[in-house]
Order: C-alpha cells, then structure tokens, then sequence
C-alpha cells in the first residue's frame, strides 16, 4: 500500500467506522488527521479525502431516546441532543436521585409525566420514545435492558453488559428474540485514535497480526477512588474488575484482532489496598487527623479538596468550595472520605492475562493500578511493521524501508469533536447508535451486540483463570448455550 491509499484508508472507513471531521472534503491531511513525522515519515499534506462528523444522518426526524440513569454517563450521552437536536430528542429521564431526574428533565424540557424515578416506572406507560439509554449501576443493566427490548426499544447500554456471563448471554438472547438493537458503551472504538490503529492493522500496513501488548494504567488516584473507596470496590456486586474497568481493553483486542478467542490465562491479586498494609496509627478515614495524611498518595484530602479530582460523585453546589467538598468526605456515611487501607474492597490493584485466538494470534493484557498517568499503552507486532501507541499518538515502522508514519491525535483542532471524552468516542458512539436506530441498521455500529458478548465472555473466562489459577477456553458457541457449571 502507497501512501496515498494508507492516509485515504485512515479517513475513508466503512460504516459505522468513520471518523473525524465535518462531513467535508478535508485538505491538509496530514494536520487534520494527525499525521505527522519526523524526515524520514510518509506523509502527503495535499492528500484530499472526505470524512464523516457527528451529526447523524436520521431518516424521519430526530430519534426520541428515554435517559434511565441521569448520572455522569447519562447526562455524556444525552448531550448529543443538546448539540444535535435535529438528531436526537430526549423525551424521558429517570433517576432515583430526584436532584438528577429535575436537572436532566429541566435541561432537555422533558414532561413531568415522562420523569420517573425508578427505572421500571418507565415500563409503566405505554411506549413513547424509539430507545432507550441505559446507564444504570452495573447491578441494574440486567432488567431494564430485558424490559426495554420486550416493550420494543432500542438500547444504548453502558458497560459493563450485565454482572455474569448468563445475564450477558440472556442479552443476547432477548435482543435477537425480539429483533432489536443493542449497541453496548465500547466508546474506545469509536475513537479516531484506535480506529486508526485499526485501519492501520486491517489494511496490511503491518502484514500479518502476530501478537499484541496492551497495558491498561488505571492512575494510582483513581484506583483508590473508584475501586478501593467508590462505586465499583467489591467485585460481587459490580462485576470483576477486568470487566468494571477493562472490558473497553479486551473488546478493543478481539476488534483488532478480528476472530474469536480460544483461550485465557489470568493472575493478579489485591495486594497493596488492605489492613494489613496500612501505616502505623492510621485512622478510619482521612479526615480524622491522620498522622500520615500530608504524604499519603491517596489521600482523600489531596484528591478531592486539593486536587479537585473526581468531584461528579458528590452533586456539589460549587466544585470550588473547599469546605463544601471537605463536609462531604468527613461525612461517616459518605465512603470516599475513608482511608484506602480499611475499606471494604476486593478488586485486584494489578491483574495480567494472556489470550490466544483462533489463527494463533496471542494478545497480553496487563491492567495496573500503580502508575502515575491513564491512558492505554499498545505494541502491535506484525510480519513486516509494528506500532506503538500512548492513547493519542502512534508510530507506525516499517521493517523493509526503516520508514515511520506517525498517527498524532489533535482533537481540539476540529471543533465537533471539542470537548467529546475518550478521545471522541462519546459522541462518535451517539451519532452511530442514532443512525443505526433511525435507519433500523446495526450494520452503522461497529459491532454488534454477539461481540459485545463475547468480549464480555473473555473477561468473566479471565477471572474464573485468576481465581483458579488454570487456563480456561473460551467458546463462543456458550453464547447461546450457557451452562450454568461455568459461572
């Protein structure tokens, strides 16, 4: 492949995979696309080539979509109506927290008829939006997504799927039963930055797949927010931690690799965030005058009052107000305040999988709590090139010409994608799901809702591999042959 035809590959993508841009013709590729280098890279700054914006291409109308879950996520997605009202139309909302259920249905001037508390309220009128959104707890994806498809909805449906593989598979199940769409929250395809990496490997830049290196650095603070302290600590009543906070990684190796996973090894542990571990006079929680609290890398002090980091948990009148954030955490009942050694968790802080696919190609994952940054770090080693990958930027290296081709990721320079988190996925994942809703075409996503599942297999297979110490298959025919032995 020329250059030429690699940079058109990178923006002219198939359905459902296209990114960046305004739906214009685009000049100055190389900038608008991110593709830079240094002298030796093959970059053509006139190349001309059409990519696709986020405004959806709906058929009859805006797609009218019910918000179950108006928290962080909900309210990400339900912005995109915000933005393309021609689009998308918010015609409902619920929320138990009845702060969230006022501000969204206030902001998207939904009816008080059509603003509901708990979710199965919503099931209680009859059908009056095309989809629905659900971006629940993980505990409470399971029974509103198999309500939402019996009452004929479409669903957007935050990750994790469900809390067991049988919960995941019944998915499956339900949504081919009933003909309907069920596009899950795997935002990192959708963003320019690996569907890149993904054009790169599907158009034989790099000959054959060999073999993958991924690394998920959690961010030491945010590890002790989210799964030491938060929402997602104890493993039984979210889900295991490959699939609270990893499932994006193992969906993106299965999409990269393109067949189905035959088997997973898995080890890992909670090593650090435990009692046994915890210095020497340290109280309960962080704001009971700690005598290690000015050094401890994960105070809550330092987090939330000084840093100002990860405050959407708490409903703030004012994110600035130090003392407002400061009564929030030394609440006893509130459970960030609490000092990361005497907490309740059991999420491993450092888990390492190794998988291996039908062709032979073997992927490592390797999810790590103790690093200083997120981001995901990727090697993709082929038969005559290799990419390295930091989240934004990518170097791809030809063997035979020494040549690189650098992929640098400028999404402040295209300002539909301004703003849009992870990457541009958020909204690039919206605009799909509203097409494919509008148009009655899973086809516009980037997968469907079968290998959404077998990802989600993948990582229950790697925790079942952590736990028992033994290598596990992975079969994919137990998508629609579950047997309970295996959960």
């Amino acid at each position: 492949m020329n250059r030429k035809d690699f940079l058109k590959s990178l923006g002219v993508l198939t359905a459902g995979a296209t990114f960046l841009g305004t739906g214009e013709t685009v000049k100055a590729a190389g900038k608008a696309l991110g593709v830079s280098a240094d002298s030796s890279a093959t970059t053509d700054p006139e190349v001309d080539f059409p990519v696709k914006g986020l405004r959806a291409d709906v058929k009859n109308g805006p797609v009218k979509v019910i918000i179950i879950g108006a928290g962080n996520r909900g309210r990400t997605y339900a912005n995109y109506a915000k933005k393309y009202p021609e689009c998308m139309q918010i015609v409902g909302v619920s929320d138990i927290r009845e702060s969230r259920k006022i501000a969204t249905g206030d902001k998207f001037n939904v009816p008080e008829e059509h603003r509901f508390g708990d979710w199965s309220e919503v099931f209680t009128v009859p059908k009056f939006a095309d989809a629905v959104v659900i971006a629940t707890p993980d505990d409470t994806h399971y029974e509103p997504c198999m309500k939402a498809l019996e009452w004929g909805y479409d669903v957007l449906l935050e990750k994790p799927v469900a809390q067991s593989e049988k919960e995941c598979t019944d998915i499956a199940k339900q949504a081919h039963k009933y003909g309907h769409i069920v596009a899950v929250c795997h935002v990192l395809r959708y963003s320019p930055y690996f569907r890149a990496m993904y054009q790169a490997i599907h158009t034989g830049m790099i000959g054959k797949l060999i073999s993958i290196q991924h690394m998920e650095p959690i961010e030491c603070r945010h590890m002790a927010h989210s799964y030491v302290r938060g929402n997602w600590r104890d493993s039984k009543e979210t889900t295991p931690i490959i699939l609270a906070k990893s499932c994006h990684d193992l969906d993106i190796l299965r999409w990269f690799v393109g067949k189905h996973c035959k088997s997973i090894v898995a080890d890992g542990s909670l090593t650090w965030f435990k009692a046994e571990n915890a210095p020497e006079g340290a109280p309960m929680r962080c704001t009971d005058g700690c005598p290690h609290e000015s050094t401890c890398p994960f105070s809550a002090i330092d987090i939330y009052v000084k840093r100002k980091a990860h405050l959407g948990v708490f409903d703030l009148k004012n994110p600035k107000d130090e003392a407002e954030i400061m009564s929030k955490i030394s609440d006893p009942s509130n459970v960030w305040g609490r000092c990361v050694y005497h907490c309740d968790n059991n999420q491993p802080d450092h888990f390492v999988s190794e998988m291996v696919f039908e062709d032979g190609t073997t992927a490592a994952f390797s999810m790590e709590a103790f690093t200083p940054y997120g981001g995901r770090r990727t090697r993709v080693m082929g038969t005559t090139g290799y990419i390295e990958g930091d989240g934004s930027t990518f170097t791809l290296y030809e063997f035979r010409s020494n040549r690189k081709i650098v992929w640098d990721k400028k999404m402040a320079d295209i300002p539909e994608y301004k703003g849009s988190g992870h990457g541009g996925g958020d909204m690039a994942l919206v605009c799909d799901f509203v097409e494919a809703v509008s148009w009655q075409d899973a086809s516009k996503l980037t997968s469907d809702i079968d290998a959404s599942i077998e990802s989600h297999v993948m990582g229950f297979r790697a925790e079942k591999s952590r736990l028992s110490h033994k290598k596990v298959d992975v079969n994919v025919c137990l998508l629609y042959t579950y047997d309970a032995a295996d959960e």
